[in-house]
């Protein structure tokens, strides 16, 4: 194959990563908003259109074999395409975990943790992410490293929302010896349930966003700082 087209295939790749990533992003805020209104339709939508998210990531996880096998890169390219395979990885599970959200904003029935801002959470992680997919277009090592810092901040807003609502989980228990509705007591252990397993997943992406900055500053300085 010329290599001219060898690097179109190259530059093909780049943009079809950065295009997953902007699907994968755009389902994760659909997410958001559905756990936030309790909108079933949209909830659905996530759900249904995690199809479309694991096409890409088979399409392009076969774009990067075909490279490795029929180019057998070197160098800069090889960890180019390795760094690329493992990036849609990580935006395919970020993709599942907005499948979870859509999930949860089914099973939902209110709002009883006014204290804990998951949305703002979200926010955040979110912001991760397309920095770090920003980080690779640029392939900018700089910015790989504010991104792994950045994780203690989300990790440290997680925890916090875990700990008020385990906070609230006591406060409850207390109040059930005093006689609250033994329904409005399940809905509530639900709804508990519901609340830490969104806060996980949340600080999950804020883990993969750094897994694509890591990839991203070995692909460009052959640094592996930020594996681990």
């Amino acid at each position: 194959m010329p290599r001219k087209d060898y690097q179109e295939q190259l530059e093909e790749l780049e943009d079809d990563v950065l295009y997953m990533s902007e699907v994968v992003l755009e389902r994760f805020r659909m997410g958001l908003d559905a756990l936030e209104r309790k909108d079933e339709d949209l909830a659905r939508e996530v759900i249904e259109g995690d199809h479309e998210i694991n096409e890409l990531y088979l399409d392009l996880e076969q774009d990067c074999i075909d490279l490795f096998a029929l180019q057998q890169p070197v160098a800069g390219d090889l960890r180019f395409i390795a760094a690329s395979f493992k990036i849609i990885t990580d935006l395919e599970r970020i993709g599942d975990l907005a499948t979870n959200l859509g999930e949860y904003a089914l099973e939902a029935e209110r709002d009883v943790f006014p204290d804990v801002d998951i949305q703002s959470i979200g926010d955040e992680t979110l912001d991760m992410v397309e920095d770090a997919m920003a980080a690779y277009a640029a392939q900018d090592p700089e910015d790989c490293f504010e991104i792994a810092e950045r994780d203690d901040d989300i990790d440290a807003h997680c925890e916090a929302a875990s700990e008020t609502v385990v906070r609230d989980l006591i406060e409850t228990e207390l109040d059930e010896r005093e006689g609250i509705d033994e329904d409005d007591i399940e809905t509530f252990m639900t709804e508990v349930s519901r609340l830490l397993l969104t806060v996980r997943d949340l600080e999950r992406v804020g883990d993969h966003a750094v897994n694509i900055a890591a990839r991203t500053l070995y692909m460009v300085e052959n640094d592996d700082a930020l594996i681990y």
